[in-house]
């Protein structure tokens, strides 16, 4: 296929573009690096089917030639953002992901949308399936990105009633992996990168609250498995294994060798007390999550170490 893929250059979409070019797709990378990286995608520039437009999905997108496929990986996601480019988040997920499906109409393409765990919110089912509503509140500090997201899902299944639009949508629970920012504001980026410089794990609240961590191989693999399917979605691409942020403090500090203290500090607004996602859905696609925390961790934390030892 020849994949358009928006956001290609940001953690999550820098590891979707090497899987697709691994199996003989064609990617067209579409990302005006606001949080994604030119580095995370200068290895794949001499790869035979690759090749990048810089630009911003707000404005609009054009491709030459023809797509099988649009995959709309194109906002920022991390809680660092929220506050610093709140209306540009909901541009993207509004007026960006309407250009992106009028582009998969006029190409006749399959669209792919990229949603989240945060579509439920604080939520009051646990662990949380694709029927649960959510709990979302509309104007916290978090809502730029949940109702940018809610929207976004909105308007890609009524492109699919009113249109026929060959759509899949995912939801993505708590991903971490080589690639992410150290300033991102994430748990675990925050805590290995912490951790590396010798600095205090920050901790919000006491720690209790739970979230199931997805490596970003899995990740891509279920993003995978979801297009290649006949299923609409949404559908829950996460690992279901639960741990506490307390939890993963500490295992981050025991596979880093750190010395580093924790620091318990004031929970943010509508700082969700439970995440996990019900995988039902994804087991019957074959897929499954297969990279352990601890696993992952080592690796994503052998990356950020790499990165301040200034290697590749």
């Amino acid at each position: 296929m020849r994949v358009v893929v928006a956001g290609g250059a940001g953690f999550l979409g820098a590891h979707l573009c090497q899987a697709l070019l691994q199996r003989g797709d064609e990617v067209v990378v579409v990302d005006n690096f606001i949080t994604g990286s030119k580095r995370n995608v200068e290895s794949l520039a001499d790869r035979p089917g690759f090749s990048f437009e810089f630009g911003d999905v707000i404005d609009g997108v054009s491709i030459d030639g023809a797509v099988d496929a649009v995959m709309n990986l194109a906002s920022p996601a991390s809680p660092a953002d929220f506050a610093v480019i709140p209306i540009q988040i909901l541009q993207v997920g509004s007026a960006g992901t309407k250009n992106l499906l009028d582009l998969a109409l006029a190409k006749n393409a399959r669209f792919f949308q990229a949603s989240t765990s945060e579509v439920y919110g604080d939520p009051e089912e646990h662990p949380q399936s694709e029927t649960y509503w959510g709990h979302v509140n509309p104007i916290g500090p978090r809502s730029v990105y949940d109702e940018a997201k809610r929207f976004g899902e909105a308007l890609t299944m009524a492109y699919h009633r009113t249109h026929g639009l060959d759509v899949r949508m995912v939801r993505i629970f708590n991903t971490y992996g080589p690639y992410m920012r150290p300033d991102d504001g994430r748990v675990v980026s925050n805590f290995i990168n912490q951790a590396l410089l010798g600095k205090p794990l920050t901790v919000y609240g006491d720690g209790s609250q739970t979230r199931s961590f997805c490596y970003a191989t899995d990740e891509v693999a279920g993003f995978l498995a979801v297009l290649d399917s006949d299923y609409v979605g949404p559908i829950n691409v996460g690992n279901p294994t639960e741990f506490t942020v307390l939890e993963l403090a500490r295992m981050v500090l025991d596979i880093t060798g750190s010395r580093s203290e924790i620091a318990f500090v004031e929970l943010p607004a509508d700082d969700p007390t439970q995440r996990c996602p019900d995988i039902t859905l994804a087991r019957r696609l074959g897929w499954q999550p297969r990279v352990p925390l601890r696993r992952g961790i080592e690796q994503t934390a052998a990356w950020f170490q790499a990165q301040l030892d200034g290697g590749e």
